[in-house]
């Protein structure tokens, strides 16, 4: 089922397809510590690396054979985490940043530069959207916002200069499943990169499976799953074909004077194991990450393997508590609508189960009578409920958008994204059912 194998500080049991989800995020990249038998992943807290000889260090630096240099690049308790994300996500490797922010905009920069393009969904978190329409805009990339509502626009909307295809998987907050079959299958034929942030449905949803190339997540989110750290990770699915685009994506297949004109194709194939699964990470690693440098520290990495352990406990319990809490809301007077993907339309509801399966999702969102100051009483009367910004944590969450995540964001985009002036979103936690809707009832009877 397994094989053992020493590799550096760690003796590792490397996951294979005959491993369970459960099973990986506990045991992938890691058995115990040859020197200690400690079992449990230790946090190396070290800047740099020592070389064995000259020869090794010139070998390292030009990725000629696989090793580590530098903390900014690659840490041994960082790689544990970034193994086991990977095998979850059904991806060939990982890359693991600073935040989630961080991995988007690493994903897109890897492939894409000034006076190209990238094509994404409209249905997206605020900050999202501020990344995509406004920084890369002053970095002179253009976003092209569609409705994807209609798989096709996505081709339509693109160019011989087009690098990508972005969305959310479960768009936050519009909750409105990403069709990723359909969009993924149009990315296949015409040859770019569909990139899906996951942060939402992690465990419950597979997008690599489903047609996406390449996922990002934040991790501070529900892998993480406490609200203790910030973190980000890039996964590459290894079915995207750069060879057979090399003029669409001259960054991949062309030498890079960044390093030494090395040709990132060629020097993956010569690199074992995770380094050189992914030509596209390994370029990321040490041009992007190298140069900006949005890495983990060791003790966030720690602090998200921890929450990957229990990740298969929690996602049931938020999406079972969520189901409850949006059938108690959808019969309360006092709420106008109630949005949570089996809810929706016929099509919405056959993405819902093609993407989650019989999970509904972990979040609704609902709207009140009464608009901005309807939802600013709610949000002030609750107890129980943290009024907070985040969402995944093992605590139940809530926040007023228009207030909030999407304050900076037009009205038209706000709109776009599912977000009225009297939208509440709820992040659903894991206290039980019971209190979470006593909770919300005082609430509502107040606002």
């Amino acid at each position: 089922m397994t094989k053992i194998q020493k590799d550096g500080p760690a003796t590792r049991l490397e996951p294979t397809p005959a491993l369970h989800a459960e099973t990986t995020v506990l045991h992938g990249g890691y058995r115990c510590d040859p020197a200690t038998l400690a079992t449990t992943v230790p946090i190396y807290l070290s800047n740099a690396y020592a070389f064995e000889s000259i020869d090794h260090a010139s070998d390292v630096f030009d990725l000629r054979r696989q090793g580590r240099t530098y903390s900014r690049l690659m840490n041994p308790t960082t790689d544990i985490f970034e193994q086991r994300v990977a095998a979850l996500e059904g991806g060939v490797a990982a890359l693991a940043t600073s935040s989630g922010q961080a991995a988007i905009m690493l994903a897109i920069l890897n492939i894409a530069v000034t006076g190209d393009n990238i094509v994404s969904s409209a249905h997206l978190y605020g900050g999202t959207i501020n990344l995509l329409a406004s920084t890369f805009q002053r970095l002179g990339i253009e976003t092209r916002f569609v409705d994807p509502s209609d798989p096709e626009r996505f081709r339509e909307a693109s160019d011989h200069r087009t690098r990508c295809w972005f969305a959310e998987g479960l768009p936050n907050p519009k909750l409105s499943p990403f069709p990723i079959v359909e969009v993924g299958a149009i990315a296949h034929e015409v040859g770019i990169p569909l990139i899906i942030d996951n942060t939402m449905t992690p465990l419950i949803s597979c997008p690599l499976k489903l047609g996406a190339h390449l996922t990002v997540q934040s991790t501070s989110k529900y892998i993480c799953g406490h609200g203790t750290t910030i973190g980000g990770i890039v996964v590459d699915g290894g079915t995207f074909d750069w060879a057979a685009y090399s003029e669409r994506f001259p960054l991949m297949t062309r030498p890079d004077v960044s390093h030494g004109n090395i040709l990132w194709l060629d020097a993956a194939r010569g690199l074992p194991g995770p380094y050189g699964a992914s030509p596209f990470l390994l370029k990321m690693r040490n041009t992007l990450m190298r140069d900006f440098g949005p890495c983990p520290s060791p003790f966030a990495s720690f602090l998200c393997i921890q929450g990957l352990e229990t990740l298969p406990l929690r996602m049931p319990r938020h999406c079972s508590n969520a189901r409850q809490l949006a059938d108690y809301l959808k019969a309360h007077p006092g709420v106008v609508d109630v949005t949570y993907p089996p809810f929706g339309g016929t099509a919405e509801r056959q993405r819902a189960v093609q993407n989650m399966g019989d999970h509904g999702g972990p979040m609704i969102v609902f709207e009140i009578a009464g608009g901005i100051e309807a939802g600013g009483r709610f949000i002030e009367r609750l107890r129980l409920a943290y009024h907070v910004s985040n969402i995944g944590d093992a605590r139940t969450l809530a926040t007023h958008p228009a207030s909030t995540t999407h304050a900076s964001v037009p009205r038209e985009a706000r709109l776009a994204a599912g977000v009225r002036d009297g939208t509440i979103r709820i992040s659903v936690g894991l206290e039980h059912i019971d209190d979470i809707i006593a909770d919300l009832r005082q609430a509502l009877e107040g606002a």
